[in-house]
């Protein structure tokens, strides 16, 4: 993956918020601000989920990151996400991913049909226990499809702003581990089981 040469680092951080968008107060923004060259993506209309489209909007923010990227995705912006890399609109540019609170692909149906797929990248998925989108077996479903690392923060809602998710420490930690484990060479010499124990550590705050 030559976006992963040590010359590239760090990656850019490109968020993917979900339906509606995420407002001032979400864990989202307040990610953007840690990181200065941050890049959010946008979508022409944040009230209608359309899978191709939104995964479109994601390699467009992706391909104005000139460089390789981790993506920070919540919810739909977490299909949309992982349909763009699965299906190769993003290229090689992608670092890494944090996948958080996924919506059920089974409650967007109507926004097109989205096959998961092991992606080629490093990916973390952040789940809840009692989160309305998405039920918590699902969730351990889709990280094995996916081949991401599963973080389970228990009984923390959406994780988003309602849940109180605003400024988020752990989020920057998801996304600081993540590049620097970036290099595939690196990633290539750890075993599956090492990466779910790196991130599988208490995770409510």
């Amino acid at each position: 993956m030559d976006s992963c040469s040590k010359s590239a680092w760090p990656p850019r951080l490109v968020t993917v918020p979900g339906l509606h968008g995420s407002e001032g107060a979400h864990w989202q923004t307040w990610l953007e601000r840690q990181y200065p060259r941050s890049i959010r993506v946008e979508q022409d209309d944040w009230d209608a989920p359309q899978l191709v489209t939104w995964a479109r909007a994601v390699a467009e923010g992706v391909n104005r990151a000139h460089g390789p990227v981790i993506l920070a995705a919540h919810s739909f912006g977490c299909l949309a996400a992982a349909h763009a890399i699965s299906e190769g609109m993003t290229g090689d540019a992608i670092a890494g991913v944090l996948f958080v609170a996924p919506a059920s692909p089974q409650k967007f149906k109507f926004a097109g049909a989205f096959e998961p797929r092991r992606l080629n990248v490093p990916s973390v998925l952040v789940a809840s226990q009692s989160d309305p989108w998405m039920p918590f077996d699902e969730a351990l479903r889709l990280a094995s499809q996916l081949g991401s690392a599963l973080v389970n923060l228990g009984d923390a809602g959406h994780i988003n702003t309602a849940a109180g998710f605003g400024p988020w420490p752990r989020a920057k930690y998801f996304v600081d581990t993540l590049i620097h484990c970036a290099a595939p060479v690196r990633f290539a010499e750890v075993r599956d089981v090492d990466v779910v124990e790196r991130f599988a550590q208490p995770a409510y705050s």
